[in-house]
């Protein structure tokens, strides 16, 4: 019922997932949302967003920035790293995915999709069949005003939670 709104995969953080096993399962490259992804909204990128993206790089994984922000917003974010980009990327409209895919030069099933919403980053990416992994937005870490879209998308979790889709779901996060 509500399954277009559910990730492949639901973890911490960025900084949890293990890289290395998901290209042991097939993926090439990594679409990523920027705002309470990797940063908090309008921050710049921090020294461990940017290790992560040379990491990435090492290990030969694609990367694409995918945003609704501005060119200016997202130039200003990666000024330390080397990735591609889509800026007012209009999330969760399909086209703005495949459009990624086709920039990054891999098959929709070699791309994993990372954002911290389900009512753009996990939709858009359902809807142009790709897979996801949705992250804890970082605004859970700190008080401050929630919207609806946040207070829906925590009983779409609940749901997602006891459904079977999440308990079969591999482990992607590195083991502490």
């Amino acid at each position: 019922m509500f399954g277009i709104f559910y990730p492949s995969y639901y973890v911490e953080d960025v900084f949890s997932i293990d890289y290395e096993k998901l290209m042991t399962m097939g993926y090439k490259a990594l679409i990523i949302d920027i705002d309470n992804t990797l940063v908090p909204h309008g921050a710049d990128s921090t020294n461990a967003v940017d290790e992560l993206f040379t990491k990435f790089n090492d290990l030969g994984l694609k990367t694409l920035l995918l945003s609704n922000n501005n060119q200016a917003r997202i130039e200003r974010f990666k000024k330390n790293f080397h990735t591609l980009y889509i800026e007012e990327a209009g999330k969760p409209h399909p086209q703005c995915y495949r459009m990624a895919v086709k920039m990054l030069e891999v098959k929709p099933n070699e791309v994993m999709v990372v954002g911290d919403q389900l009512f753009t980053d996990i939709l858009g990416a359902n809807r142009a069949g790709l897979e996801s992994i949705l992250v804890k937005y970082i605004g859970y870490y700190k008080k401050e005003k929630k919207g609806i879209r946040r207070h829906l998308e925590k009983v779409l979790l609940w749901f997602y939670g006891h459904s079977r889709c999440y308990r079969k779901r591999q482990n992607i996060t590195i083991d502490n």
